[in-house]
């Protein structure tokens, strides 16, 4: 492990604060991110930064390396060797996609008083701000088929409660319109497949929308979200393609002065809290 420990240490000092979106401050002597700054960034212990980076620590697993791949904005060849090093075979292609570009990287790090996220073209969502994190849930610990909005819609009826409840037919019939233009691009072996023939298999809804042959390639940019704590709120939703790797940066606005601008206003502040625990 002398190697991963080597190259997490390079590529941590490569780093500047102002490369992920942090501020520099007036003392600062460590060259490059401190240890403390990167684990923060791909949601690990100091501690366990520390082991890895001294060779003391246990074999990092897939989810691992992909977080610190994220933290320290590795471009694709950088992170399969990290993945390499780390005892894992690189992330084949079908999955490469999950791996969010330095530069998206960089966009959304200085997001952070918005709601705004990193998606695959199949809703899969790869990395959030606090705030996106208050008003749409955390995405980090999903994993397979679940990381999908529509494989959720139809198999966990609760991940429907973020949007308005008036809006549920509509927002179900667009994410399977959604789906369908991917699945007519890539085929049944495809990931788009795959999360076809499961939802059919144990989703008589999703079955039935489905044979209607709708397809969407584009959110409405206008959506209205149903949040515990502030209410209904209206919000629009801009996209920034990404035309290398194919994801979305989705950044939520509100209208200035308006109620729903409040509102936003108090999410930033639970997307802050829920940070700090």
């Amino acid at each position: 492990m002398h190697q991963l420990a080597e190259f997490l240490r390079k590529r941590r000092e490569a780093l500047q604060p102002e490369d992920v979106g942090l501020p520099r401050g007036p003392r600062r002597r460590t060259p490059g991110l401190r240890r403390e700054e990167v684990a923060v960034l791909a949601g690990m212990s100091t501690d366990y930064l520390n082991r890895l980076e001294q060779s003391r620590g246990p074999q990092p697993s897939v989810q691992i390396l992909a977080a610190l791949a994220r933290a320290l904005h590795l471009d694709r060849a950088e992170r399969d060797h990290l993945f390499r090093l780390g005892g894992h075979a690189a992330p084949e292609r079908v999955t490469a996609d999950l791996h969010v570009s330095p530069g998206m990287q960089r966009i959304l790090e200085r997001l952070t008083d918005t709601p705004a996220q990193v998606v695959t073209e199949l809703g899969e969502t790869l990395a959030q701000t606090d705030p996106a994190r208050a008003l749409l849930g955390d995405a980090g610990e999903l994993s397979g088929l679940r990381r999908a909005t529509v494989y959720r819609w139809f198999t966990e009826p609760e991940s429907r409660d973020v949007y308005a409840r008036a809006d549920h037919d509509l927002r179900g019939r667009t994410f399977v319109a959604e789906l369908r233009a991917v699945y007519a691009r890539t085929g049944d072996r495809s990931r788009a497949g795959a999360i076809v023939a499961e939802l059919q298999r144990v989703s008589p809804e999703f079955a039935a929308v489905w044979a209607d042959h709708e397809v969407a390639e584009k959110h409405p940019m206008t959506k209205r979200f149903a949040h515990p704590d502030v209410g209904e709120l209206t919000l629009h939703c801009q996209t920034l393609l990404d035309t290398e790797t194919g994801h979305r940066l989705l950044v939520f606005t509100a209208t200035p002065g308006t109620d729903d601008a409040a509102k936003l206003d108090l999410l930033r502040v639970i997307g802050t809290q829920l940070s700090a625990r």
